[in-house]
């Protein structure tokens, strides 16, 4: 007995071993493991396809899976799964960053725990207690980036402290150490008195805290002038007082001495351009050693630089002060101030944005200190010219302006820090002030005097080399031959500057000026359902693996990917994420449909004279849809990607075709076994371009209708032109049109879905569907006119078709009248407020062009209202 011929109950017909509800959780690991053991992710470097490759953004050794990680790798797997589907040979890279500061902090609370330090281990034993923390305890994010599904080369997985990755390190610090591209000298930098060293910008966080803003006079009489500052400990490093060469108020001090209070030292007034005359009194004290301004005007000057504090924020000056704590000296300063009728203003609290370090959370301090710096001015040049001249493209191209903004104008990078874990600075010092580089393959100086440098390098000197040193680099491997540069970096715009550009600067100078990637694809920042940036203070912190345990993550990627437009932020809500996992259960039931109704992938489509309207109509829609996703994927629109195939799945697949092959497929005829060829390859089809965002549940339904190895290497959907039919697609709009007239008709009406109507068809033939008046009867829920029938109600459908129902007995006329009275005045009344403003011009020139925007679509909205109780109103009249 034939497939088509073979009759069941619905509980024994075949569904391919799909159980009755998708369970994420029996399914996920299962089929990840399946895919990593099967090598389905592992690259191959002698292959004869092309490359694609993407570098991963290293988390953090301390790091778990967040949100913000959640939507970054979500984008990578679409474009990997994607571009392995096309036919390219993918390299997806995995990795760790060591973590400097954050991953000392760690052991170092281990230790303390034990009443222990660094020091007492020593360092060479502290950083082997770091590598075995990290061998138990470091990289859980990667065993969380397995349940999200990343379907990265795990063979390929690296860490910035390998042996691999810190010979790249000591490769690049001594080539650029002897171009003349990394010094030492002393600069200001952040510095954080509690983790006791440097600072990356990054590394710092600035938020609005309460201070206090003090006027302080200093001098007397006509030689006085007042300077303002949150900090006012600090004026005991002070070395001078600047003022705008043009401020008429202060021409006359230029060049003289005013005494700095409480010191009784006499330090110069100087003109200085770096001033805004017209911020607070127009003049600043100038702290060199304290301030990052200051200490260029003090270099423009030839100003000494007092350091008044220690490395842990304590005075050290001499004086009633020395010994104390920063926020101990604040007030000490202003209370000896004040006695001496020094201050001019005090105004608490004064709200600034103020420095923390992003580990401990403590204040950051500017300090001057002797560090190692990065002479950035021609690397960042090469890294500005690669995106000008278009070997590097950033996407979205608007966001190249602040890129440019960046790397135009960068400070020399310092890359020193005082840790002890991380990689040592390949320099030593000898007893007679020689100062030796030292190569990888280099034996360093040895003999008495001879020290290594003490500082390590900063995190993100060893992650700008990520996308070549992860190859190989320096050695020419045939991983680097065959995947850099890589195709395309997805990350944040928030690192654009911190990241992205420092890859570039290094890339471009170890790899002969050629970019480490060809695409800049940003994106934007996670966010709650209301757009509000998410903090655990707000209480709106989303957990992916939260998500991951209550709703899968298919679903989870989904609404990540869904709000997922180039270079904006990402709103996502619980509630869109429940939707994304009534979508995967949508797929599972319509694929079990398909599969209990002997829909089939064997054999090639039936010539398409021999089809249906409605399988047709399916086939077409479909040669649209893969078009659409494949220009959306082009332009990295992954939002516009999920929306297509989400109403085409949901709307066109499960709502309509599926509805529609009902009445084809109970019987046992041609047109049955069509609609079963046609239905497989709509699904076969449908979960192969679904694939790249929800893997999981589309690999589970592939594999059951298909009994193919895996989807994740079945070849991508092609458009086929010849497929395309406009007049099918016009057919069934048509008789789409009238199925919604009527339920929107039902529904205004407050019809039971279940309760049926007598109702008269006229004009089908009008638009070629009068062949579907029983698909429209049984989807309408219509019966045919009997003895007696009177149309109460008339639906006037485009095309001339007219829908008479008989709806005695079904609804309250009247009140139903009165109700959509009611509702027309209403809209009316919005309508008319809407218009006024809109007409008055006074309103139009004042009103912010968003508020503008909000009145139109009101006004919009209200006549789309009127437009519709019209009609219903036309339709409803009494028998």
């Amino acid at each position: 007995m034939t497939e088509t011929s073979q009759t069941r109950t619905p509980d024994s017909r075949p569904t391919g071993g799909l159980s009755a509800q998708y369970q994420p959780g029996e399914v996920e690991q299962r089929r990840y493991e399946t895919w990593v053991s099967a090598g389905y992710f592992t690259a191959d470097a002698k292959s004869d396809k092309p490359a694609f490759s993407i570098v991963i953004p290293p988390p953090n050794v301390t790091g778990s899976l967040h949100i913000g990680h959640a939507l970054d790798h979500t984008i990578q797997d679409i474009l990997s799964r994607f571009k392995r589907m096309q036919g390219f040979e993918v390299l997806w890279l995995p990795g760790m960053d060591h973590a400097g500061i954050a991953t000392q902090n760690v052991v170092e609370r281990q230790l303390a725990a034990q009443q222990l330090s660094r020091h007492d281990l020593g360092r060479e034993k502290f950083v082997e207690k770091v590598w075995e923390w990290k061998a138990q305890s470091g990289g859980a994010i990667l065993g969380q980036m397995r349940r999200l599904g990343d379907s990265v080369d795990w063979a390929h997985e690296r860490f910035t402290m390998d042996d691999g990755l810190s010979r790249a390190v000591q490769t690049i610090f001594k080539r650029l150490y002897e171009d003349e591209l990394i010094y030492r000298a002393n600069r200001i930098i952040n510095w954080c008195p509690r983790c006791l060293t440097a600072l990356s910008d990054i590394e710092v966080e600035h938020t609005d805290d309460e201070g206090e803003l003090v006027s302080i006079r200093y001098g007397e009489g006509d030689n006085a002038i007042v300077v303002a500052t949150t900090r006012a400990e600090t004026m005991l490093g002070d070395t001078a007082v600047a003022v705008h060469p043009d401020d008429e108020r202060y021409k006359h001090l230029i060049g003289t001495e005013v005494e700095l209070p409480l010191t009784g030292r006499r330090i110069p007034i100087v003109a200085d351009e770096h001033v805004d005359p017209a911020f607070g009194t127009g003049a600043v004290k100038v702290t060199p050693a304290h301030d990052p301004n200051d200490f260029e005007i003090g270099q423009r000057h030839d100003l000494p630089s007092v350091t008044m504090m220690d490395e842990r924020a304590v005075v050290t000056v001499h004086g009633p002060f020395q010994g104390l704590d920063r926020y101990e000296a604040r007030p000490a300063v202003v209370a000896a101030l004040r006695e001496e009728g020094r201050i001019v203003a005090e105004k608490r609290p004064y709200l600034h944005s103020v420095g923390h370090c992003s580990r401990c959370k403590t204040t950051v301090e500017p300090r001057l200190s002797l560090q190692w710096f990065v002479n950035t001015g021609p690397l960042a040049k090469a890294a500005g010219d690669a995106v000008r001249d278009g070997r590097v493209t950033i996407e979205p191209a608007e966001l190249a302006k602040r890129y440019f903004a960046w790397v135009d104008n960068m400070h020399d990078w310092c890359i020193s820090r005082q840790l002890w874990w991380g990689h040592r600075i390949p320099v030593w010092y000898g007893p007679n002030d020689e100062v030796v580089c030292v190569g990888p393959d280099e034996q360093p100086p040895s003999g008495e005097g001879w020290h290594q440098d003490e500082d390590v390098l900063d995190t993100w000197f060893s992650s700008a080399l990520w996308p070549f040193s992860t190859m190989g680099w320096p050695e020419r491997t045939e991983t680097l031959e065959k995947f850099y540069p890589t195709s395309v970096l997805v990350t944040g715009y928030d690192i654009l500057f911190f990241w992205v550009a420092r890859m570039m600067m290094f890339g471009l100078y170890a790899m002969d000026d050629v970019q480490p990637f060809d695409v800049v694809n940003l994106h934007g920042m996670v966010r709650d359902g209301h757009g509000k940036k998410m903090s655990k203070s707000f209480g709106n912190v989303v957990d992916p693996l939260d998500w991951i345990d209550r709703y899968g993550a298919d679903a989870t990627r989904f609404t990540l990917a869904r709000g997922a437009n180039p270079g904006s932020d990402v709103p996502i809500s619980e509630e869109w994420c429940q939707g994304s996992r009534n979508f995967c259960n949508k797929l599972w039931n319509a694929t079990r449909f398909a599969l209990m109704n002997g829909a089939t992938v064997q054999g090639d489509l039936p010539p398409v004279e021999e089809l249906s309207a409605i399988d047709k109509w399916i086939l077409s829609r479909l040669q649209h849809v893969v078009g659409e996703v494949d220009e959306y994927f082009a332009t990295y629109e992954y939002a516009k990607v999920c929306d297509a195939l989400y109403h085409f799945a949901w709307d066109d697949v499960c709502d309509w075709y599926v509805e529609l092959s009902k009445p084809v497929l109970s019987a046992d005829t041609q047109s049955a076994a069509n609609t079963r060829r046609v239905l497989g390859h709509v699904l076969d089809q449908l979960l192969r371009l679904l694939h790249p965002v929800i893997p999981f549940v589309t690999e589970e339904l592939w594999i059951a209708l298909t009994s193919g190895e895996t989807v994740t290497l079945s070849a991508w959907p092609q458009a086929v032109p010849a497929l395309v039919d406009d007049a099918a697609e016009e057919e069934l709009a048509a008789l789409q049109k009238v199925v919604t007239e009527v339920r929107r008709f039902r529904s205004d009406q407050g019809l039971k879905p279940s309760q049926r109507v007598s109702a008269a068809l006229t004009g089908l033939g009008n638009v070629g569907i009068d062949t579907h008046e029983p698909l429209i009867r049984s989807l309408a829920r219509l019966d045919p006119p009997a003895a007696g029938f009177t149309a109460t109600a008339t639906l006037a459908v485009t095309g001339g078709i007219t829908v008479d129902l008989d709806t005695r007995g079904t609804i309250d006329v009247a009140a139903e009248r009165a109700r959509l009275e009611k509702d027309r005045a209403a809209a009316e009344k919005e309508a008319a407020q809407c218009r006024a403003k809109l007409d008055n011009d006074a309103f139009i020139g004042k009103a912010p062009e968003q508020v503008v925007a909000k009145i139109k679509d009101r006004l919009a909205a209200a006549e789309s209202d009127l437009t519709r109780i019209a009609a219903a109103l036309a339709a409803l009249r009494s028998a």
